[in-house]
């Protein structure tokens, strides 16, 4: 069938779709199966997120700046941190040509390969004691290349999840995606917490911390099959027939849909800004500022994960009952009480950082469960998955590419209050977004 581009897609033509569907047996899912689909492919992209961003604190400062002093060291490594933020947008718009043309099996198989691929590649990286400057220039062209394909990992197996959910249930369908943050961050940390653990410091900056990298190609290769397999169901075939999941020209999508991007960009700004304020910059800021081994902050972390998880999941029921805006305008207004408190916690000791860090994993738990594809409804059918893809890209560049830098740079120069000032910022500009979005309190679609 034609698309709304006048290109014929062919989602189902795809001989990696085909056997995909002979591996599972069968050609129709259950909604569990689309979930646990979505959690695993979810799983995977944030479990290299993390890996990234732990290895952008423990081992980049060390390996590829050695004669820099720490602090100096950290944030020339939080530089190369956003990359893969910046090549998200360019990877979206390529990988939705490759899915136009060729199919989405051929778009995911392309994607979590280069995915995995990158991210392997970094567990080779050489020193600086080895080959230079060349060493930082292959750690910024993998990372990039990570973004790359992450644009490319848009598969709309949550639109698909949200066009399925009961009326009286689309917060919680909406909730099942973003599980894959917490749970990715747990395995990532917990990797790290045991090298950390059980290695010397010589031998896990020499070939320890190399280990979760490699691990990532496994974990993308099940996480690609499981995905697949649902991709090749008729049930996503008819969404697609129906124009409700096609690929558009971005350029198209924009000159229309130009103004749902930006407002959908903004939405999720204080979630995305808190994400990394509880991950990756409280792991480089106490162990630059205190004597806090990362065993014993990665354990605090790891708490914190699982408080995350739980809230996660309660963002679903309570946005069933209350409504996706006013969950995500309380959680906004949350974030600012606690951006205050911020300062105040990092500086209190273990007591005050395993506070920081339950609260905040708690309060990005509720934010972060509804806060994903926020405004996705108010863009029309034709639109909604080019749509969707782009706001997310954008969404996580504005919120969180920058963060742990501009974080960890502010709270050097002028200490911890502007890094408060900061999360406040992001907070404000959800609560404005939500303002201008009418229309979420009008068709309260997750999709």
């Amino acid at each position: 069938m034609p698309s709304a581009t006048g290109e014929h897609a062919q989602p189902s033509s795809s001989a990696l779709e085909r056997d995909a569907r002979l591996v599972s047996g069968h050609g129709k899912v259950s909604a569990i199966e689309i979930a646990m689909g979505v959690i695993v492919g979810r799983t995977s992209e944030f479990f290299d997120y993390f890996v990234y961003g732990i290895g952008s604190v423990l081992v980049f400062p060390y390996i590829l700046f050695p004669n820099t002093p720490p602090l100096t060291a950290t944030l020339y490594s939080f530089m190369i941190f956003p990359l893969a933020f910046i090549a998200r947008p360019i990877g979206s718009v390529i990988f939705m040509a490759v899915d136009r043309r060729y199919g989405r099996g051929v778009k995911l198989t392309s994607s979590l390969f280069l995915l995995g691929g990158s991210t392997v590649l970094i567990s080779f990286l050489p020193e600086y004691k080895q080959v230079g400057a060349l060493a930082i220039v292959l750690l910024s062209v993998f990372r990039f290349c990570q973004g790359l394909a992450l644009g490319g990992a848009w598969d709309g197996l949550a639109s698909l999840l949200a066009l399925n959910a009961p009326q009286r249930h689309r917060g919680w369908f909406a909730m099942i995606p973003q599980l894959g943050a917490p749970l990715g961050f747990l395995l990532a940390s917990a990797l790290f917490l045991f090298l950390e653990a059980y290695l010397s410091r010589d031998d896990f900056l020499d070939w320890g911390w190399r280990y979760p990298f490699f691990v990532a190609f496994a974990v993308n290769v099940v996480a690609l099959f499981a995905r697949l397999r649902l991709v090749a169901t008729p049930a996503f075939v008819n969404l697609l027939e129906k124009d409700e999941l096609q690929p558009t020209r971005v350029s198209e999508m924009l000159r229309s849909q130009w103004y749902n991007v930006i407002i959908g960009a903004f939405v999720p700004l204080a979630s995305y800004a808190l994400f990394h304020l509880v991950t990756v910059f409280p792991l480089a800021w106490t162990g630059l500022h205190t004597d806090r081994s990362p065993v014993t902050f990665l354990t605090i972390q790891i708490a914190g994960g699982f408080i995350g998880l739980v809230f996660v999941t309660a963002s679903g029921m309570i946005a069933d009952i209350t409504g996706r805006r006013p969950l995500l305008a309380v959680a906004a207004a949350m974030i600012a009480v606690f951006s205050f408190f911020t300062p105040v916690m990092l500086r209190g000791g273990v007591g005050g950082e395993i506070t920081f860090i339950c609260v905040g994993f708690a309060l990005l738990g509720l934010s972060l469960g509804q806060a994903a594809g926020s405004v996705s409804s108010n863009f029309p059918l034709r639109y909604r998955y080019t749509g969707s893809a782009l706001v997310s890209d954008l969404a996580w560049l504005t919120g969180a590419g920058f963060a742990p830098l501009v974080a960890l740079g502010l709270s050097s120069e002028f200490g911890l209050v502007a890094t408060g000032a900061y999360l406040l910022s992001g907070a404000v500009c959800t609560i404005g977004a939500l303002v201008m979005n009418k229309q979420l309190e009008i068709r309260d679609d997750p999709g």
